[in-house]
């Protein structure tokens, strides 16, 4: 068995950012690198029962930071990674139909619908259009069918004597 490269740069850096990162894929690189350097007879297979990686993974982990130091482990994921528009895209788009919204008229979602797709340039679902208004306070309000206080019974009479 071949002995593995150092791979820390500076074992202290990897210590202080294991106690203050919060994020636990974060971590988990962070002990993998940790235990490498610090167990130098421990295989890639023993650290990735350790950590809760795979082997492959650790390997993986180990060859990044030994190009990249320290931000190869820094966890970048979150934010919006397909979206169409940006967020101040959409709430030019959505400032129209709040407009009429609020004089009165009813917003129907397949208007909406055709107006981003056509911003876009291709079809998309439905549920992106209520995902997005959702993310900005719209909520769906469907008019009643029928008056709450509706009689169907005086209804019934008054047809019957208002053809008199």
């Amino acid at each position: 068995m071949r002995k593995r490269k150092s791979v820390a740069i500076d074992i202290n850096e990897v210590e202080k950012m294991m106690d203050a990162t919060k994020n636990k894929m974060e971590f988990q690189r962070l002990q993998s690198v940790y235990l490498a350097d610090t167990q130098p007879n421990m295989t890639a297979q023993s650290i990735s029962q350790i950590v809760r990686l795979s082997a492959h993974r650790v390997k993986m982990i180990h060859s990044k930071y030994r190009k990249y130091g320290i931000e190869s482990i820094k966890d970048r994921r979150g934010g919006r990674y397909h979206e169409n528009l940006t967020f101040d895209e959409e709430i030019e788009l959505l400032s129209r139909f709040e407009e009429e919204s609020q004089s009165g008229k009813l917003v129907v979602v397949g208007k909406i619908k055709l107006a981003y797709e056509e911003k876009v340039g291709r079809e998309v679902a439905e549920s992106t259009i209520y995902r997005m208004l959702a993310r900005y306070g719209f909520r769906k309000i469907v008019p009643y069918k029928r008056h709450p206080k509706a009689n169907k019974e005086e209804q019934e009479t008054f047809k019957k004597t208002s053809h008199k």
